[in-house]
């Protein structure tokens, strides 16, 4: 999972943290976490997705997605278009 700043501009912010999660998830992978139940839900597919979470915390939020790349899952997390 890649750790990023919703705000860019507060990385150079001496007590700042990270308060995005970037990652991966296949619909196997949500499946075996409990998060589906039923085959034939389509709420979380293949994709890159994001939440918000500080380091070493549990998600502040429900995933926002499926993206089909890393970085246009970043910008919609940081709000930049694309």
């Amino acid at each position: 999972m890649t750790q990023a700043y919703s705000d860019p501009s507060r990385e150079t912010e001496t007590y700042a943290l990270p308060d995005v999660e970037v990652f991966y998830r296949t619909f196997a992978d949500w499946q075996a976490d409990g998060w589906i139940d039923d085959i034939d839900d389509d709420t979380y597919t293949d994709g890159w997705y994001w939440w918000t979470c500080f380091p070493g915390c549990l998600p502040d939020s429900n995933p926002f997605g499926p993206f089909e790349t890393e970085s246009a899952a970043l910008a919609d997390a940081q709000n930049i278009d694309q």
